[in-house]
């Protein structure tokens, strides 16, 4: 039988991914990259680690851009979307991945911190939606990361998780909003993932016990999340809308 030769999902397409420089979102960018898509690669300081991105990306073939700006201050969307148009004329997807932890119980944040948390996890993909949204072409996608902290109870991270249930919330909303111009809108939550972030994992019992929440008994990583954004990205899912996707692997099920 003869090769099948397909062109890539995401030919033609642009996408931006905010927080991309490195984890999750580094991970996401390279896969909507390898499908095709140029990638806008978000990040807020760590320059050296975006421009690794884009250079890992520009060596396998495919093609990116970074631009920077911080989250979580005013007029952050504007910020980001001056310096997009820079390099672009529209986008086609919107990955909002930046993301700050917030932990503690609830008599452990501060208003400083949990206004701070908000900021970057839930008022920043409001307004980049909301300032994108003449940038962001008819049939396009927006996906929004959440996490499995919404789902159980999670009193260490109380602003974090509640940050997150507002992202969900937004995500069905807009999803009702867009339907009409063919833009598709989802959530993905992921689950523990093995990332740089999260330093305590070099602890072989920590992550043993972080793995056994999974009934695969292992942590996530960063490429089980960037594969369930890639399909929610791609044609393949254009019925699915107002979604949020489990990406924990099954983290939970058993309690």
């Amino acid at each position: 039988m003869s090769r099948i030769d397909t062109p890539a999902k995401l030919a033609g397409k642009t996408a931006l991914v905010t927080g991309a420089s490195r984890g999750i979102g580094r991970s996401i960018a390279l896969r909507l990259a390898a499908d095709g898509a140029r990638v806008a690669v978000h990040y807020a300081a760590n320059d050296a680690a975006a421009k690794e991105t884009v250079a890992a990306i520009e060596e396998a073939g495919g093609q990116a851009f970074a631009i920077r700006a911080e989250l979580g201050v005013p007029g952050d969307a504007e910020t980001l979307w001056r310096a997009f148009d820079e390099h672009a004329d529209g986008v086609d997807i919107i990955v909002n991945n930046a993301g700050i932890a917030g932990p503690g119980l609830i008599h452990e944040v501060s208003e400083a911190d949990y206004d701070r948390v908000f900021a970057v996890n839930a008022k920043a993909p409001f307004f980049i939606v909301q300032k994108g949204l003449d940038r962001l072409r008819d049939g396009g996608r927006i996906v929004n990361i959440s996490s499995g902290v919404t789902k159980v109870a999670f009193p260490g991270m109380t602003s974090y998780a509640a940050s997150k249930g507002a992202v969900e919330v937004l995500t069905l909303t807009l999803a009702q909003t867009l339907g009409a111009r063919g833009i598709t809108v989802n959530a993905v939550s992921p689950g523990t993932i093995e990332t740089d972030i999260h330093p305590w994992m070099a602890d072989a019992d920590a992550k043993a016990a972080a793995a056994a929440f999974s009934v695969f008994n292992r942590v996530g990583q960063p490429g089980d999340v960037a594969d369930v954004v890639g399909f929610l990205a791609s044609p393949d899912a254009r019925w699915v809308t107002g979604q949020n996707i489990d990406a924990s692997g099954g983290s939970g099920l058993g309690i």
